[in-house]
């Protein structure tokens, strides 16, 4: 399994102006190949190939008074730009035949000196290494500053170096990990989880533990106020709304890493204590449209699940999505009978066929565990049976097997 590690560089100004260079002309090299493209569509001719286009766009270019400074930055940086321009058109054309997993995507966008992320890529025979004192050695960028916040598990393929709207830098690893390596070190455990995911708790689990909702956002929402309101009487173009619009991004960016660091946190735990997990596979996109759109978005319910599917392939846990449409609010985890819907306020209810009082979301959570099989009874059988096509003298029931009937 490829994973990332990100770590924090403080380039010197020198290395700065470097890194800005590279990025300028990453993005030329990438934006004259959508250019190549678009003009070869236009005029129906063949679209060029890569090779053709890296000796045009890069050898040749870097020949001509226009495009001499593209020699100024390292050629893999070039080339690694092509092959991200070639990535986002193969990723488009599938997206168009339908052969590619998720929503639709557009053609290949330009991309501009004023968006909010930069970023270039070094691969091995670029000839990067760490130094001995721990530095980032760049080709012509220099040896730069890297906070380390881990050791690396194995020797990286290539790195990338990002610039977010923040203007904080980071050097982003590609490491091939080793399963065997990482099976060792999860403890073996027979414990399984359902997981309610919600907005009054982040995560209520079916042993009873609630999870309180951080709301990062809602309770950054005075400061994020104060600091958009001073950008937006900023004046256009001045270097005063530059600053401003620094100090948004930066304030957005601390409530993104703290709600990250939670997930990372919470996930993890979830993983090294359980060895199966059930989750709903909630439909985001379709709830993000309701009133409810802003709480959503603050919880992150789809990055922490998205974490916990790697860290379960990782670690050789076991994740099991159940449907968006299961009836886990409106189901007695006792006896099975299906209640009817509930409107979001009521929080616990009495089953009218067993009078069990159940927490709403304790209850939920339970049903998540059951449906997808984790939930097993002392003799070591799934308490929920698979389901059976109902005989001729049990249509009209309420779906759930049924015991023979005695002759």
């Amino acid at each position: 399994m490829q994973l990332r590690y990100s770590f924090r560089l403080y380039p010197d100004p020198g290395q700065q102006r470097a890194l800005a260079r590279a990025f300028g002309c990453a993005r030329v090299v990438f934006n004259d190949a959508v250019r190549a493209r678009e003009d070869a569509r236009e005029a129906g001719r063949p679209l060029p190939s890569a090779g053709e286009l890296s000796r045009r766009l890069i050898t040749e270019a870097k020949r001509t008074v226009e495009r001499s400074w593209l020699g100024e930055v390292s050629t893999v940086v070039l080339q690694q730009s092509l092959r991200d321009a070639e990535s986002a058109y193969r990723n488009f054309f599938a997206s168009l035949k339908g052969t590619r997993k998720g929503p639709r995507t557009g053609p290949p966008r330009f991309k501009s000196r004023k968006d909010t992320r930069q970023s270039i890529r070094f691969t091995a025979n670029a000839r990067w290494n760490i130094t001995a004192s721990g530095r980032l050695s760049l080709p012509k960028i220099g040896a730069v500053k890297v906070k380390w916040s881990r050791s690396l598990p194995a020797t990286p393929t290539s790195v990338a170096v990002i610039k977010d709207a923040a203007g904080r830098y980071f050097a982003s690893f590609v490491i091939d990990t080793d399963p065997a390596a990482d099976a060792t070190r999860m403890p073996e455990t027979d414990q399984t989880i359902g997981i309610d995911l919600g907005l009054t708790h982040f995560a209520v689990l079916s042993d009873g533990t609630k999870i309180d909702s951080p709301r990062f956002l809602r309770r950054a929402e005075k400061k994020l106020k104060k600091v958009q309101r001073e950008l937006s009487r900023k004046q256009k173009g001045s270097k005063n709304r530059a600053k401003a619009r620094l100090k948004v991004a930066r304030a957005h960016a601390k409530v993104t890493d703290a709600r990250r660091e939670f997930h990372h946190q919470l996930s993890t735990k979830l993983i090294s204590e359980n060895q199966g997990i059930a989750v709903e596979d909630l439909s985001v996109t379709a709830l993000a449209r309701t009133r409810l759109a802003k709480s959503m978005h603050d919880a992150g319910w789809s990055s922490f699940v998205h974490l916990l599917e790697y860290k379960a392939a990782r670690y050789g846990r076991t994740l099991v999505k159940i449907g968006r449409f299961e009836p886990t609010s409106q189901t007695c985890s006792t006896c099975g009978v299906k209640d009817g819907p509930k409107p979001l306020n009521v929080r616990e209810w009495t089953c009218t066929a067993c009078g069990t009082v159940h927490d709403r979301d304790t209850n939920a959570a339970i049903n998540v565990k059951t449906a997808a099989g984790l939930a097993v009874s002392a003799c070591g059988a799934p308490v929920r049976p698979e389901l059976v096509l109902a005989q001729r003298e049990e249509t009209g029931s309420h779906g759930f097997p049924t015991e023979p009937r005695a002759a």
